[in-house]
């Protein structure tokens, strides 16, 4: 169960940092082809994206990231309590 927790933990904190990273690309005008930029979107793109769907426009502001983030932590804190339960 050790092992789960940590992976549940570090996992997190993975996709936490990549889209920081891509918060941070949208604001600095890169090559999109450029291969830390690809797997950067990759990596966030199924998150984002489902998001961004749902959300309404506001006035040009993507909340998605914010959201994203907010529900990364608590599905990380209910996975790790379930994690917990059963150990």
């Amino acid at each position: 169960m050790r092992l789960l927790f940590t992976f549940v933990n570090i996992l997190a904190q993975v996709l936490n940092l990549a889209i920081l990273a891509r918060v941070l690309l949208s604001w600095i005008p890169l090559d999109r082809d450029n291969a830390v930029v690809r797997i950067v979107y990759e990596v966030t793109e199924p998150i984002l994206g489902p998001i961004r769907r749902v959300l309404p426009p506001l006035g040009g502001l993507d909340l998605s990231p914010i959201v994203a983030l907010v529900l990364i932590q608590v599905l990380q804190r209910v996975l790790l309590t379930i994690i917990v339960g059963l150990a």
